[in-house]
């Protein structure tokens, strides 16, 4: 009898989505929602211009918290455990984190596609992959339904994915990023912003001329050189001397004129430009300007109907993404055994909306004792 035995380590899994694949299917293959070259320009456009960055990021935020609720109450503490250790590529943990992730996918590059990782040999989820979109390619498989999915390696190799129930893949409406159209405004706002910090450069570090002219019939023609240099002595010694904290007046015999150089001209008014291409980025990632601290406008009716556009927006994201949960939770589910359905209950996207549903409640339930109180009364007679 062996005292200690060899414990099973399971093998490691590597996600098929890293590998590459070439569609071997001969049904239609669906456009790719990104290219790599596009999917670059998306992302060092993000890291540009901050306000879309910003927007996505706020957007991605305020979509808000849910709960997996399960059929089999049996198997609900268990399903939580696994939701919330389930491990997401190499640094996210939980399930929270994964749609977080992968609506940050679907928000830049139009889709997102993600695989649920099993152990080779119990089968058990190992945890979760986010794909690279840019790399997969969706073909129709044996029916018009069934997914066919391909990845490309940088070296060119490919293979199709074997399992492709194991594939999770949302897209916005015709798969198509919602920064399309973006990169035309950005770069004339980019432009805006280089031309500014350029004219600061030129006339915002205040730069003097110092002019000097002798006085007529005298001999200081003779030495207008030497006086030049004199004076271009003193009103450096006066304007290093400003640095220590100390003031010197600058003093000079004749005709000295000092100006300051590009006092007369004024720097361009960026303001109407500026906010105008602004208009447009916000008018395209559907998210109230003052989320974002831009203060266009003060009434508050105008802020409320803006978050009552966005709160629709988040629901449109939402209904993207719970498909998705669901497949996870539901494969955690089947490889413990259980044939379990879940459905996905998400928390009130602000706390306007708590108001409103307790203002509702109220008036519901006096509308009902009202109700009630006339149909008593109708009763009685």
């Amino acid at each position: 009898m062996k005292l200690f035995r060899k414990k099973n380590v399971p093998r490691a899994v590597k996600p098929e989505l890293v590998s590459a694949i070439r569609c071997g299917s001969t049904g239609p293959v669906l456009p790719a929602a990104v290219e790599p070259l596009e999917k670059e320009l998306y992302d060092r456009l993000r890291s540009a211009v901050p306000v879309i960055d910003a927007a996505i990021m706020k957007i991605i935020r305020l979509t808000g918290g849910f709960r997996v609720i399960c059929s089999d109450e049996d198997a609900q503490d268990g399903l939580d455990h696994f939701l919330r250790s389930v491990p997401v590529g190499l640094e996210g943990v939980s399930i929270g984190c994964f749609a977080d992730r992968f609506l940050d996918s679907i928000l830049t590059y139009g889709s997102a596609v993600g695989e649920i990782v099993k152990d080779a040999e119990n089968e058990r989820i190992a945890g979760l992959w986010l794909g690279d979109v840019s790399s997969v390619r969706i073909s129709a498989g044996i029916d018009p339904f069934t997914r066919s999915y391909t990845v490309r390696s940088a070296d060119g190799t490919s293979r199709t994915v074997t399992r492709p129930e194991n594939i999770v893949y949302a897209s916005l409406i015709g798969g198509k990023s919602l920064l399309r159209g973006l990169p035309a405004l950005s770069s004339i706002l980019l432009r805006i912003y280089e031309c500014i910090g350029q004219n600061y450069d030129r006339a915002g570090n205040v730069r003097y001329a110092v002019t000097y002219k002798p006085p007529s019939g005298s001999d200081d023609f003779i030495y207008s050189r030497d006086r030049a240099e004199q004076i271009a002595r003193e009103w450096a010694d006066g304007m290093n001397s400003a640095r220590c904290g100390q003031v010197k007046d600058f003093v000079a015999v004749g005709d000295v004129d000092i100006k300051v150089i590009g006092a007369d001209n004024q720097l361009f008014d960026t303001n109407v430009p500026v906010r105008q291409i602004l208009e447009q980025l916000i008018a395209k990632l559907s998210i109230p300007p003052f989320l974002l601290g831009l203060n266009w406008s003060s009434t508050e009716r105008m802020s409320s109907q803006q978050a009552d556009i966005l709160t629709s927006e988040l629901e449109y994201y939402r209904r993207l993404i719970t498909p998705v949960i669901c497949a996870v939770a539901e494969a955690y589910l089947a490889s413990a055994g259980s044939d379990a359905s879940c459905r996905i209950e998400w928390d009130n996207i602000n706390l306007q909306d708590e108001t409103a549903l307790a203002e509702s409640r109220l008036k519901n339930a006096q509308a009902r004792e009202i109700e009630m109180r006339l149909d008593a009364q109708n009763n009685n007679y």
